[in-house]
């Protein structure tokens, strides 16, 4: 896939400052040359972070405190874009990014916000490397390992911090966690082009195919079960169906299971069934004990409808006696009132004291007005219409007339049906006949569903057919042998490449372990491991040789989803390797390079120059690294962007002011 870096875009938290702009040449092999704590090693994790990354790396304090927002600017066959996300500050990440799309982008908005998230990015970021939105776990699991693969998974192939470029135990960026190794172990067939979209799209149609498939074969297992045990009973079906009057025909011999079925089918067809059950095989008295069946049932309606009414009458009745009552009582209680009068003569004088007690007859009279007017008012008589008392006797009346018009119905029921036993046998054959007709309709339905002929039949026909093709399609791809052929493209070009590094053992064959994550060493006695061989210069150089061959071969895959560019982060280190500590306050020394290290990073040079030459423009280098000019210059196809010493730096120094 095209997919270059253009630019490394910093915006500073004061907006004096105009963003700080890092071009790289496309199709090159681009060097920022730099000493020691000038910002190289974060380059890597500012274009991983604006690239969707789930995690900020990039390193705290001065780049993070100068910096509000970091950007990078992506060349495309489909134009450029630039992707920047905001400074995470407490936060290990922040969702907060800003995209801007255009054919060509040249000049940089001084000042910006957010239009988008980091969900949203790693979105177009898929869509852009055109990757399937299938899973590996076919369905089942559609989470973790299994998951489908992402942009963020091919990072694996594009970045060489400089704690991996020479590392012996780990090959690929983060392969050094679980989780992204074992990620990376299941992508990998898919990303070598052994597993296409279009083969993983008949997994999952081989899958669910097979799950409908046993579905409807348990279904069928099923219904054929039910079957069988209701064809055991078929005949007696047929005979019961005879002895009902449903069946006229003769037969000699046995019937097939066709003939019985369709003469039962038949039966559940006949729309004067119910008519000639009723009206040519019942008897007159089985009319008649319909006829009083049915007055018993409305005669039972009209007594329920009466008793309900009386009950309700009776209930008000009671209720007016018991309020009367209530009453009564009332008033029989405030007769105090004419008592107290009776015995007030006006000569009464206060035993305490002796005085006259007019003041208190005053309020003896008024007390007694008041006490008269309540009498009054409680004495009031509420008495029930005598219209009411006229309509409870007449439903008390109907109550006994409609009852005994329901027991002279029941009498006449028993007397006939103790006459006829014919009605009582008829009466049964007939609801027999109806219940045995439901439960042919619900049987014949079974059969018809399991008929050669039937939808679940063709069904099942049509999935096993798919399935074989797919299984045949699948068998014929071989994946093994197509991932086994796409490892030995691989192998060969990085065999290629290894002569012209500094490796110890430039002609024994190597080939890349992908279930391990290393490279393997054919020697001539036994097969040696990344891990196992000794010497930094092996490591870098199986290193670049592994890389570089992967690129060469996802540039000859008609579609890669890869990235179409790789960044070695100090890749030299191991020539002349910093310093275990470093303070601040110490003066930045260049170390100073032998001879003999001066040609094997020449020859690293030399070999990117040549590989990025053959691509033709496909493919982009990003070397960070102290070596100084005078080392790489020489060599077509690789420039120089930036030096980054005597006090130029990734982050300017006034930001810092």
């Amino acid at each position: 896939m095209y997919f270059q870096i253009k630019e490394l875009i910093l915006w500073p938290r004061n907006a004096t400052f105009p963003p700080r702009r890092v071009p790289f040449a496309l199709g090159k092999v681009n060097v920022i040359s730099g000493a020691s704590r000038t910002g190289k090693s974060a380059v890597i994790p500012i274009i991983d972070y604006c690239l969707g990354s789930a995690t900020c790396s990039i390193p705290v304090n001065t780049i993070r405190d100068a910096c509000s927002w970091f950007g990078v600017v992506i060349s495309t066959k489909n134009g450029e874009k630039l992707f920047a996300r905001r400074e995470p500050g407490s936060q290990r990440s922040t969702d907060d990014m800003y995209i801007l799309e255009s054919r060509s982008i040249d000049e940089i908005p001084v000042n910006i916000s957010k239009n988008t998230n980091a969900d949203s990015v790693r979105r177009l970021l898929d869509e852009l490397a055109g990757l399937s939105n299938l899973d590996f776990g076919l369905g089942d699991d559609t989470n973790g390992f299994d998951g489908r693969p992402s942009f963020r998974d091919l990072a694996a192939f594009t970045f060489q911090p400089q704690n991996i470029v020479a590392n012996p135990d780990v090959l690929f960026f983060k392969a050094n966690t679980y989780e992204h190794r074992e990620k990376l172990r299941k992508i990998f067939p898919y990303i070598l082009g052994a597993i296409t979209p279009a083969l993983m799209a008949k997994q999952h149609e081989l899958r669910r195919i097979q799950t409908e498939l046993r579905r409807k074969e348990k279904e069928w297992r099923g219904a054929k079960e039910i079957s069988s045990q209701w064809l055991a009973e078929l005949r007696s079906k047929i005979s019961e169906a005879k002895e009902l009057g449903l069946l006229k025909i003769e037969t000699e011999g046995e019937l097939s299971r066709d003939q019985m079925l369709s003469m039962l089918e038949e039966i559940v067809k006949r729309t004067d069934l119910t008519l000639a059950v009723s009206s040519t095989t019942i008897s007159d008295a089985i009319k008649e004990l319909n006829m009083l069946e049915a007055e018993e049932r409305e005669v039972s309606r009209e007594l329920t409808t009466l008793r309900h009414r009386y009950v309700e009458m009776s209930r008000i009745q009671k209720s007016a006696s018991t309020y009367h009552d209530a009453l009564r009582i009332q008033r029989d209680r405030l007769q105090i009132s004419d008592w107290l009068i009776s015995h007030k003569d006006g000569e009464e004088n206060c035993p305490v004291c002796g005085s006259g007690m007019d003041g208190a007859n005053q309020k003896l009279e008024e007390l007694h007005l008041a006490l008269k007017n309540l009498e009054d008012t409680s004495g009031i008589n509420v008495e029930i219409p005598a219209a009411f008392e006229r309509e409870l006797q007449r439903v008390q009346a109907e109550v006994s007339t409609t009852t005994d018009r329901l027991k002279a119905v029941q009498l006449r029921k028993a007397a006939l049906s103790s006459r006829s036993q014919e009605a009582q046998g008829r009466q049964f054959v007939a609801q027999k006949a109806e219940r045995f007709v439901g439960n042919l309709e619900n049987a014949l339905n079974l059969h018809r569903l399991l008929g050669d002929d039937s939808d679940l039949a063709s069904e099942i026909s049509k999935l096993q057919t798919r399935e074989r093709e797919l299984l045949s399609d699948l068998k014929n791809y071989n994946i093994d042998a197509q991932k086994q052929r796409a490892l030995q493209a691989v192998n060969l070009k990085a065999a290629k490449l290894l002569p012209y590094l500094d490796a110890e053992r430039p002609d024994d064959p190597i080939s890349l372990e992908i279930n391990d994550l290393t490279v393997k060493v054919a020697g001539k006695s036994r097969d040696d491991y990344l891990s196992e061989i000794g010497s930094g210069s092996n490591w870098l150089s199986y290193h670049i040789a592994i890389l570089l061959g992967l690129q060469q071969y996802f540039l000859s895959l008609e579609h890669s989803s890869v990235p179409s560019f790789l960044i070695l982060d100090q890749p030299s280190q191991v020539y002349f390797p910093k310093k275990m500590t470093v303070r601040d306050s110490d003066p930045i020394d260049e170390p100073s390079i032998p001879d003999e290290d001066v040609d094997a990073v020449r020859k690293a040079f030399r070999v990117m120059g040549s590989v990025v030459r053959a691509a033709q423009g496909k493919l982009q280098i990003i070397v960070l690294d102290h070596a100084p000019s005078d080392i790489w210059e020489q060599f077509s196809n690789v420039v120089g962007m930036e030096e980054w010493r005597d006090g130029v730096k990734l982050v300017p120094a006034e930001w810092l002011e």
